[in-house]
């Protein structure tokens, strides 16, 4: 039976990083996944260009871009391995990379490089890896050491290490393998769901705007009340079935089921004032008139909903025109639901993260047992948030280890 120091079950950015520290601090180590490609989640990230961290990630107050039931627990990990430490191994592999905005960092070329720079670091750590290799049954010896029963035998390992992600996007190979292991072990689990995933709508709510799908807008969006509102003045996408776009990504995260999301359609407009003016003076349509500040296939759309909308806005009656700025700047709408699994970017919820040790990731009634990146109760941001979080986790168990 082979014998390795340290199992790490899933070849993604969390697994693949922290098996290459590990092993460069001299432990012999072991890397399954069920797939046959390694790290798919970077490969098709950022438009398979990896959007690989933020800069604008502040360890101090996680709570300002993480989410989960304990925001505080990432803490100590994203101090301890911040962004800058992240972008001077993405330099010293020299890969260039650039920001596009708002913090978000980009490969210049493509997210291989980003893949090909972890194999160089478990490569550089003599990390041995298995791929596709399955994973059948985990249970403890009673020399404590973690038995595995694998596609390739049974090996045996004194640390374990779960990094198999959530469940989105299971096109790729997204399981609850984690989640399961976790309960196997007496772990409690946040209940996941989809998080940074398109809103639906049913069909006949949404069919005024079901020909918008395609339409792109900057918007402010917010759900929620008093400390638990959250807004994000970001881009907004109509589809044929709902919203998506980076602004309603952001917002899905927040969202709770039944519950409305508020839209202004013209954040940087006071709308009210400046039909009330264009009155004055314009002979346009209002429809025409209203498309000098959101796209005209918005405009037009909109105009359809009330015959007070489809005259001239010279004609149209000041009660009317403050109707329509109230009704753009401050639409409000409650979703059905959401894409689901298959078109969201990250799992919200997985490992309580009161059962593990927020230095190390390990399980606190299990020893040897560490969980880190997505099947953590820890969500970031769009934006690089949930790379710099699989990085740091990482970091934080390879220490450890």
């Amino acid at each position: 039976m082979l014998a390795f120091d340290v199992a790490v079950i899933g070849a993604g950015a969390a697994g693949l990083f922290c098996a290459g520290i590990a092993g460069q601090r001299g432990l012999r180590v072991l890397v399954l996944d069920h797939s046959p490609k390694v790290a798919e989640k970077i490969r098709i990230s950022g438009g398979g260009r990896a959007n690989f961290t933020n800069r604008d990630i502040d360890p101090r107050a996680p709570h300002r871009h993480f989410l989960g039931e304990n925001p505080a627990f990432c803490r100590s990990a994203l101090s301890r391995y911040t962004p800058a430490d992240f972008i001077a191994l993405v330099q010293r592999h020299g890969i260039p990379f650039h920001e596009k905005h708002k913090g978000q960092l980009f490969c210049d070329r493509s997210a291989e490089d980003l893949i090909r720079m972890l194999l160089a670091e478990c490569g550089a750590g003599g990390v041995t890896r298995w791929q596709p290799c399955s994973v059948q049954a985990v249970r403890q010896g009673g020399d404590g050491r973690y038995e595995l029963d694998t596609g390739r035998g049974t090996v045996t390992a004194g640390k374990l290490v779960i990094a198999t992600g959530g469940l989105s996007i299971p096109q790729i190979g997204a399981t609850d393998f984690g989640h399961r292991l976790a309960q196997q072990f007496g772990l409690k689990l946040v209940t996941p769901r989809p998080g940074l995933v398109p809103l639906t709508f049913d069909g006949a709510h949404w069919a005024p705007y079901a020909a918008l799908a395609g339409l792109a807008l900057p918007v402010d969006i917010s759900t929620g009340q008093g400390k638990a509102r959250a807004s994000f003045l970001e881009d907004l996408l109509f589809t044929h079935r709902g919203l998506s776009g980076p602004a309603v990504l952001q917002i899905s995260s927040y969202w709770q089921p039944g519950t409305p999301i508020r839209l202004n359609l013209a954040p940087e407009t006071d709308l009210a004032a400046e039909l009330a003016a264009a009155k004055h003076h314009s002979r346009k349509r209002l429809a025409n008139e209203l498309a000098r500040w959101v796209p005209a296939r918005l405009a037009d759309a909109w105009a359809q909903q009330s015959p007070d909308w489809q005259s001239p806005i010279a004609e149209t009656g000041d009660k009317a025109l403050t109707r329509l700025a109230e009704q753009l700047s401050r639409w409000e709408l409650v979703p059905t639901g959401t894409e689901g699994d298959r078109k969201a970017e990250v799992t919200l919820g997985g490992v309580d993260t009161r059962e593990l040790s927020q230095q190390t990731l390990e399980a606190r009634a299990q020893p040897g047992l560490h969980f880190i990146g997505e099947v953590v109760d820890v969500t970031g941001w769009l934006g690089g948030y949930n790379f710099q979080w699989a990085w740091a986790s990482a970091h934080a168990c390879a220490q450890a280890l």
